[in-house]
Order: structure tokens, then sequence, then C-alpha cells
């Protein structure tokens, strides 16, 4: 007996009792058609006989440029090059770009939603990079030169949580550097992992005040039998709670002295073997900046929005996730399964981080990142 096939392909029908579930038989292809991308299917559902491109919910959903073009501009949002010279080259607009990137950054939020849930990490590493959105000083900003909560302009700071055993970007924040930012931060890392993962950063006091609203034991004391009520309820670290800082002593503009000293968890840290480090989100830092035209230094591509900088932000997560195999992470591939072509030698297995964490078990192409579909959260969270 031949059964449907699984096209991996959702009902968009709000009212269809099947919408956004994949994989029960109830979509089938019914026809195709030509475009300037080659040619397209369509999809109907047997439950509520409703018909629809398989771009629906995608980048490419009712646009008439060819798919080529718009991975490339999406492309060339990855790779340094401002938003004037992107339009310069293909010859669109920057509110076309715009919509393009606003799409990408949708599909990125719903990858997240759906990949970055229930991850087993042992080390986290959180750091904060300068910028500046619209003007380099807003027009309300502390004594010191920060913006205010309230502010979106002037400087601003991109917060990133970096879980190092799998070099992978686990939650990033665009916002002023308030104590704020970085609760909103940790919240949001909390929220991915498992149990309480050991925490690195530099000096900046705003992370302990945040990790102890995050994670936090209520000790209580039970009555004594003698007289007058017990002793009020008495809120801890959690027991498992590890965090270290890593202390920059500069002098003339200069590294001068690198301290290192445990806030939370020294017993615990020492057991595990751990080191205090932030090495690797300070090379990720690197990397953004070599990555994305506004964070570059001295240069021209600033955004003049904070949601804007927040989209590239989250589009380069996890296009370095789960398309941008790293090098730290390849594995040698068995001697019967190495080949050499000419000057080539295939000696390794390359990954992506999403690989080495697990989430997935092979590297995205680009077109795959902005078409991949899944079915709904609160529908995945009830069948389990």
């Amino acid at each position: 007996m031949n059964r449907p096939k699984n096209w991996k392909q959702p009902c968009p029908n709000l009212e269809c009792k099947y919408y956004t579930l994949i994989g029960h038989g109830t979509v089938s292809a019914l026809s195709t058609y030509s475009t300037q991308s080659g040619r397209r299917r369509i999809f109907s559902c047997k439950e509520c006989k409703t018909s629809f491109s398989e771009t629906r919910n995608t980048v490419f959903y009712d646009l008439r440029t060819p798919e080529e073009t718009v991975i490339m501009v999406l492309k060339m949002f990855l790779v340094r090059v401002d938003l004037s010279g992107i339009c310069f080259v293909f010859g669109i607009t920057e509110e076309t770009a715009l919509m393009w990137l606003k799409r990408a950054a949708r599909q990125a939020d719903t990858i997240n939603a759906h990949l970055m849930r229930n991850l087993s990490v042992t080390e986290i590493q959180l750091d904060e990079m300068w910028n500046f959105i619209k003007r380099k000083c807003a027009e309300d900003s502390t004594p010191t030169g920060e913006s205010l909560e309230s502010s979106e302009d002037g400087r601003q700071w991109i917060w990133i949580s970096f879980a190092a055993e799998f070099r992978l970007i686990l939650a990033t924040v665009v916002g002023p550097r308030t104590s704020e930012s970085a609760l909103s931060l940790i919240q949001k890392t909390a929220e991915i992992v498992k149990g309480v993962p050991c925490f690195f950063s530099d000096g900046f006091s705003s992370y302990l005040q945040a990790l102890l609203a995050v994670y936090y034991q209520i000790i209580t004391f039970p009555h004594t039998g003698k007289k007058g009520r017990p002793k009020d309820p008495v809120t801890e670290p959690h027991s498992d709670l590890v965090y270290g800082q890593i202390i920059k002593e500069k002098k003339g503009g200069r590294l001068n002295a690198l301290k290192k000293r445990v806030l939370c968890g020294a017993e615990r840290l020492g057991k595990l073997g751990l080191k205090i480090s932030t090495s690797l989100i300070e090379r990720l830092n690197l990397t953004m900046r070599q990555c994305l035209a506004p964070l570059v230094r001295k240069g021209w591509g600033f955004c003049k929005d904070r949601e804007l900088m927040r989209r590239r932000v989250t589009f380069f997560q996890v296009f370095y996730n789960f398309s941008r195999p790293h090098q730290s992470l390849r594995v040698p591939l068995p001697e019967n399964q190495r080949s050499t072509q000419g000057a080539i030698h295939t000696k390794w297995l390359p990954q992506t981080p999403g690989m080495a964490a697990g989430i997935t078990d092979h590297i995205w192409s680009f077109r795959e990142l902005l078409t991949i579909k899944f079915e709904s959260v609160h529908n995945q969270s009830i069948s389990g």
C-alpha cells in the first residue's frame, strides 16, 4: 500500500485543524507552475481544501524577483557590505533590501524558537560589544555618554551569550549598557539551556545582578518551637551557579594585567576543572565586526534604527550557527573515507556549531536557511 509522501509542508489555513502540522498525510502536491527561479509546486490540504505555494511563509513568498538575486542580497548583508553598496550593485531601493532583511530576520526568529531549546551546555561566556545607532551620543544620555534604556539612538551595545564548547551563539540583545539589558540577555539564555551552566564574563557589575535575579533559591526556616515567628525566607544564589570574571587592567591604553575572580560557585568550578576565560567570545566579536557593516569601526554603514541592528544580528546568528562551518569544530575522517583530487586532500569533516551541539546533522544551505518550515512550538509541546 502506497503511503502519502511527507512534503514537510504545513497547512497555512488558520481555521484548519491541521494548521501548522507537518507529517500527518493531509498535504499533497496538486500541480506545478513556472517562475523566473524555476518550477514550483502547489500543494493542497485534504482537510480544508486550501491550496498554497511551496514558498508560502518563506522569505521568497509573493516576490517577483528571482530567488538568486534575493539570496545574493542577503548574503552581502553578512560580508561587511553597507546598504548603499548593496543597492548600487543590484539596482534596488533601500526599502526593498530592508524588506528582504526583515523577512530573513523573521525566519531567523522562527528557527531560534524551534531549535534553540533545552540545550545541554556546560560553559557560557558573556560579553557586550560597543556600537552606535543613528548618532554617537544620544540626545538623552547619562553623564558618561551612555544611552538611557528608553533611548533608541546613541551608544548601543550588542549583548551575546556564547556556548564555548560548541562555538554556538545562544542569545543576543541589542540595547544600551544597562542592568535591564544584562537581565534580558540572561533571561533569554536561561530559556534556551538546561540546568545551571557556568558563566564567565568581564568585570561588568550588572551581570552578577542579572544572574542572581534568574538563578536563585529561596531558603525557608522551620518553626523552632520557641515563641515568635520563624525567620523570614532568604533568597540566595542557586547552589549550582558558577560565575567568574576576568578583570583587565590597562595602563596607557594597553593591557597591563589580567585578574581572575570567582564570585559564585568556587567549589563547583574546581570540580568541573574549567578555567575562567572569555577569549572565544572576544574572537566572535572580531568575526562579527568583520561580517556586519554596521559594526565596522569608523565606517559609514551604521544603522539608523535599533530594530534594523537587531535584525542583522539575529540573521547573522542563525547563519553562524547552522550554515557557517567552524574550523575548530572539524573532525578527522576515517582513513577509508579520505580522498585526494589533485592538490586537494580531503581529511576533515566540516561542522557547524549547530552540528556540534547536536541540533542538526548537516550544514544548511543558504536557501534551506530561508525556506525551512516547522510545526508550531505549542503543537510540539502537546505531542511531547
